[in-house]
């Protein structure tokens, strides 16, 4: 006797699945940490990023928050989350206010790529565009090759923007990296439309977050290289 088939769940559009993956390596201290949650928190709530979200053909995207350090702590805070209204954004923002913060050794940028690539392997969503948006204050010193793993991303069809914290002080005894935001543009960004925002510090982080964020979700064209505005 023929049984009914299961049906199979289609998957949900959406205009945009970006990853967030943010460093929380010790190079970023208490404060700066502080910072930088607080800017994700409040351009997420931004009118500009909810107007942004809305104007889109299915007016909603599916948003994943991750955090890195070395290659042995690469965690999801906020697994895949739609967010279609301002409450939907609030909701978000609550979460990740109340997500405990970590700090870990050591900085792996490539491997940062590699898990947030992965997250796109879960079901759920249909997306013209994946982005995976990643942020941090120094180069890879650990796991495999930014580049390397970036150039596998884009191949998939993945786009990766970035947002380099150009810190001008000593970190652990060694110099600053003046030239951060260089080895960003050569080494991390990459795919069609791909661009960074460079944050001259901590304190500049929330614009320059919530100017990625417009850019990104309304796909708008723009310079490679940008500060926040």
């Amino acid at each position: 006797m023929a049984t009914a088939a299961t049906p199979v769940k289609a998957d949900m559009p959406v205009d945009l699945q970006l990853v967030l993956a943010v460093d929380v390596s010790r190079s970023i201290d208490e404060v700066e940490a502080e910072l930088q949650r607080r800017g994700y928190i409040d351009a997420l709530t931004n009118d500009r990023v909810i107007d942004a979200i809305l104007s889109g053909e299915h007016r909603r995207i599916a948003i994943c928050y991750t955090e890195w350090a070395g290659t042995h702590y690469q965690t999801v805070v906020i697994d895949w989350t739609v967010l279609d209204s301002p409450a939907a954004a609030r909701r978000f923002a609550e979460k990740l206010t109340e997500a405990p913060r970590a700090s870990q050794s050591w900085t792996a940028v490539g491997a940062a790529l590699a898990h947030a690539g992965q997250r796109f392997e879960s079901p759920g969503f249909a997306a013209k565009r994946r982005v995976i948006d990643v942020s941090g204050d120094g180069r890879t010193n650990d796991g495999p090759p930014a580049e390397i793993v970036r150039d596998k991303l884009v191949a998939q069809g993945i786009v990766i923007n970035g947002l380099p914290v150009m810190m001008n002080r000593t970190n652990f005894g060694r110099p600053p990296d003046l030239l951060l935001d260089k080895y960003y543009e050569e080494s991390v960004i990459g795919g069609p439309g791909s661009f960074m925002i460079v944050a001259d510090n901590f304190d500049h982080f929330s614009r320059a977050v919530r100017t990625k964020l417009v850019r990104e979700i309304s796909d708008a064209d723009g310079p490679r290289r940008s500060s926040p505005v």
